[in-house]
């Protein structure tokens, strides 16, 4: 996942700032964004994946209060220098399936259909 794969899903029940948050925040954890990276101006990264710019900064606040990034007037919001410990690919996988398995409860699928259609998804 790089930050261009970042993205907001309107269907998912998920608040906008929190899909934001927890992609931005894995990205951290990950090491995809390493400390000192630039994170976007606020009103490039909403228009980007149009949200309103108010969504994002809820999104940066958030990050800043878990010690994710660092905000700095005139310097941007960078990542941390020391990020939180963040939870291993694993449990990165394991909160992404549960999202998945939300969002396919959303869709009025239960578990048996969304395993079959990642089944599908892998043999393809």
């Amino acid at each position: 996942m790089t930050l261009q794969s970042v993205t907001v899903d309107v269907l998912d029940p998920t608040p906008p700032y929190e899909q934001l948050r927890r992609q931005l925040a894995d990205l951290v954890g990950s090491g995809v964004l390493a400390p000192g990276d630039r994170l976007p101006p606020v009103r490039q990264l909403a228009a980007d994946l149009g949200l309103s710019p108010g969504t994002v900064a809820r999104t940066y606040r958030e990050l800043e209060q878990s010690g994710h990034v660092r905000s700095r007037r005139g310097g941007g919001t960078r990542v941390a220098p020391r990020p939180p410990a963040t939870s291993t690919p694993e449990q990165a996988l394991e909160e992404a399936a549960r999202a998945y398995l939300e969002r396919a409860r959303v869709l009025g699928l239960g578990p048996a259909e969304a395993a079959a259609a990642l089944e599908r998804a892998i043999l393809r």
